[in-house]
């Protein structure tokens, strides 16, 4: 089940981030802090999520524009190291309080509370007719660097932040999902540098089965995700990723999960 659920997640996921503004860690992060601790989860969901964007680099990262991705991936970057940080020190908070209910004893942690609302908030950046024609003007890409870049560190949401920044630098699509890939790598080796040395609980080796399907799952619904959009509506999804994201969210605030 961990495996099929894991691998569904990172296929499907994957052919709708080469287009849509939310990204691989808006659904896989979620999917991985069922069986994982969500610090954990953050960490292997990065290391899908690189391998990922580092092959649709391969794909499209001769079309990325080299002056956004300065403006706003250098913010990102120092952003992202601050995110990753914050995220360290949540995971070794003690807890905030604990309640018993259904014969257990449940545990509500900073880290997971912290992630757990950030999730909230994001579902609702997904499904709020609001949000869907965000979008900023150029002169304030470094802060949608700062923004994207420590979210991105904290949780591995960065996509739809990211995408409301860059739509109006007036890329081709091809720029804007090349530049956007590129950050997004940028902001990936900054954090997964910070969870490689203070995370002994992500044990790369130990889930090296597991993490290897996942990411060939991404790279196979990168591949195909050109032909499976037409079939599917972003507006649907975007409602499937927001349940998923509230179901889990509120499972990690109240201890649960």
């Amino acid at each position: 089940m961990k495996y099929l659920l894991i691998c569904l997640a990172s296929f499907l996921t994957s052919g709708l981030t080469l287009f849509s503004g939310f990204g691989l860690g808006t659904l896989l992060t979620p999917v991985f802090a069922i069986f994982f601790p969500v610090e954990a989860a953050v960490g292997l969901t990065a290391v899908v999520h690189f391998l990922n964007n580092l092959f649709k680099l391969a794909l499209l990262g001769k079309h990325a524009d080299r002056a956004v991705v300065l403006r706003f991936g250098i913010p990102a970057i120092l952003a992202a190291f601050v995110g990753a940080r914050a995220l360290v020190w949540l995971a070794h908070l003690p807890a905030l309080a604990s309640y018993a209910a259904f014969g257990r004893t449940f545990d509500v942690l900073p880290v997971k509370l912290a992630i757990g609302l950030l999730m909230i908030a994001f579902a609702f950046i997904e499904i709020v007719p609001a949000f869907e024609k965000l979008a900023f003007d150029k002169r304030y890409l470094p802060m949608g660097g700062v923004l994207s870049g420590f979210f991105g560190g904290l949780s591995g949401n960065q996509g739809a932040l990211r995408s409301a920044f860059l739509i109006r630098c007036g890329l081709s699509k091809e720029g804007f999902i090349a530049t956007g890939v590129v950050i997004a790598c940028l902001v990936d080796v900054t954090r997964l540098g910070v969870y490689a040395t203070k995370f002994s609980v992500v044990d790369v080796g130990a889930n090296a089965g597991l993490l290897t399907a996942a990411t060939l799952s991404a790279f196979a619904g990168a591949w195909g995700g050109n032909r499976l959009l037409h079939k599917i509506t972003i507006r649907a999804v975007q409602w499937a990723v927001a349940v998923m994201l509230f179901v889990i969210a509120v499972g990690l605030v109240t201890g649960v999960i």
